[in-house]
């Protein structure tokens, strides 16, 4: 089975355009938890109140990131989101851990952030514009076929 983490933007439904047209293939998805209070809130809730928001957000942000290391550390493809809404800074983060650690990377996002995802862009095996794209590559990968 092809283990694939989706990473990155959180605001549209690129993850379940991407798992449910890869229905019928040997394929598990993980992901960040997208839902965004809980994201941001998770280490107040777990680990107690922060009265001074700087560290209310970085408790949120590392236990985030204990699982988000655990889910690039076990896929074997890991796709990256960038989205027009926000700055993912975090996206940028994940590609270069992806990358880092050898995992097959696959960046995702539209014309507008060519120029400055060059680098993001240099470090991935494949840079598709559309989810549907990822699928393709991910059927591909797993049966060799083309899309018709």
């Amino acid at each position: 089975m092809l283990k694939v983490y989706l990473s990155g933007e959180i605001h549209t439904d690129w993850r379940e355009q991407i798992v449910n047209g890869s229905e019928g293939l040997d394929v598990s998805f993980n992901s960040p938890v997208t839902d965004h209070a809980a994201s941001d809130d998770c280490g107040v809730r777990i680990l107690g109140a922060e009265p001074d928001k700087f560290w209310h957000d970085r408790k949120g942000a590392q236990m985030n990131a204990i699982r988000t290391r655990k889910g690039i550390e076990d896929a074997d493809i890991v796709v990256v989101r960038f989205g027009d809404q926000y700055k993912q800074w975090n996206a940028a983060f994940d590609a270069g851990y992806a990358a880092a650690l050898g995992k097959s990377l696959i960046v995702l996002h539209g014309p507008d952030h060519q120029h400055a995802l060059k680098e993001v862009d240099a470090a991935a095996l494949a840079v598709a514009s559309e989810p549907a794209q990822v699928v393709q590559i991910l059927r591909y990968v797993l049966t060799g076929t083309l899309p018709a």
